[in-house]
């Protein structure tokens, strides 16, 4: 690994219009069911405020975001947390970004006082479920074709992890 030096830090308002340019460069079909984010659009909003997000900054630029926020609005539900995003750029893939926000949300999560984390992921999105399954996440059910992406249904992953 070639020496770097990789922050990571809370989201800012300041940060939107760079995360959204970061989504539109990452967006892909391998892990989005969603459009790609038109031009003008914001990465925050009332459902999406700022702290919500880490995101991971090499050299001055953020690279990378994760987002991580209680799954349902209920009470009996409040000791779980869920990853509802995450995102490199290219460009730094392989150095260690990923495994970062991970970390950085599983951290956020038992700040909150969580005690599970749980995430969804497209099943043919191997190098995300690598990803997640090296920091201890595992499968806990398949939604078979959830997803019809382009002419193929897409099964959607089911993973968790205790905290």
């Amino acid at each position: 690994m070639s020496s770097y030096e990789l922050t990571i830090r809370p989201a800012t308002f300041e940060d939107d219009e760079e995360l959204v340019e970061l989504n539109r460069v990452i967006w892909s079909r391998l892990s989005e069911v969603s459009p790609k984010p038109a031009e003008g659009a914001r990465m925050f909003d009332e459902r999406h405020p700022p702290e919500q997000y880490r995101v991971a900054e090499l050299d001055g630029r953020i690279v990378g975001f994760v987002r991580q926020v209680p799954p349902t609005p209920l009470a009996t539900n409040g000791h779980v947390r869920q990853i509802q995003g995450l995102g490199v750029l290219p460009d730094v893939r392989g150095r260690g970004v990923g495994d970062a926000l991970v970390d950085a949300a599983c951290d956020a999560a038992r700040e909150a006082g969580a005690r599970r984390l749980t995430l969804r992921v497209l099943a043919h999105n191997t190098p995300a479920r690598r990803l997640y399954e090296r920091h201890g996440f595992r499968i806990e059910g398949t939604l078979h074709e959830e997803f019809l992406l382009d002419g193929t249904y897409v099964d959607d992953i089911w993973m968790a992890r205790s905290l």
